[in-house]
């Protein structure tokens, strides 16, 4: 039986507009906030557990809830949503940070370790104004990219990718080829100033 023409119209709407909001669901990303029970003593979340500070005193030690999940030795905290498959993108606004570093880890690596130190995380590092990639503790140069309010990053799960974006120009700085071979997380270390993050963000078009 033949639909009326509004009735028809009406219809294809909803349609169409289903298929956006799956289209957009589909280049979302992972939503994902800072896991306390990961984070150095040095370090403070705030902001509903999204953005992360370094205190030069921090919690005592022995008053933090003992847990083989926290990082011991360096100044880490990884986000609690994994990944195993996809594309996914988020933000990172820095405030007063000269020396940081953002990437993602293994969920188990070694919370004796530091990220960019191992060979199980993969990261982008800021010190002395400029910008390198770190992996097994050894560092490589990234040029085009000063010290913006805010950063992008791009993970590629399949491809094994992992982009540092100028979301100013919504472009990919540079591109660290990765070794996944299972779950990984968002990590961040700091040891000045605070990081802010914003995920469940769409992949921006055109990368």
């Amino acid at each position: 039986m033949a639909l009326p023409f509004a009735r028809s119209l009406c219809l294809c709407r909803r349609g169409a507009k289903r298929l956006g909001v799956a289209a957009a669901e589909a280049r979302r990303g992972i939503s994902f906030k800072l896991e306390e029970k990961t984070a150095h003593s040095s370090l403070l979340l705030f902001k509903g557990d999204t953005g992360v500070k370094y205190g030069m005193v921090g919690l005592e030690p022995t008053k933090l809830a003992l847990n083989v999940e926290r990082f011991r030795e360096w100044a880490v905290v990884l986000a609690d949503t994994a990944v195993t498959s996809g594309r996914h993108y988020w933000e990172v606004t820095v405030k007063r940070s000269q020396q940081f570093r953002i990437g993602v880890a293994d969920v188990d690596m070694s919370r004796d370790s530091c990220i960019g130190v191992d060979d199980r995380s993969w990261v982008f590092t800021y010190a002395q104004r400029k910008w390198y990639t770190m992996l097994a503790n050894e560092k490589a140069p990234v040029e085009g990219m000063g010290q913006p309010e805010k950063v992008g990053l791009l993970l590629e799960y399949e491809a094994q990718k992992l982009s540092l974006v100028d979301v100013s120009r919504i472009a990919v700085v540079h591109t660290l080829q990765t070794d996944f071979r299972g779950p990984v997380v968002p990590a961040f270390a700091l040891w000045d100033g605070e990081l802010l993050t914003h995920s469940g963000l769409e992949v921006p078009e055109g990368l």
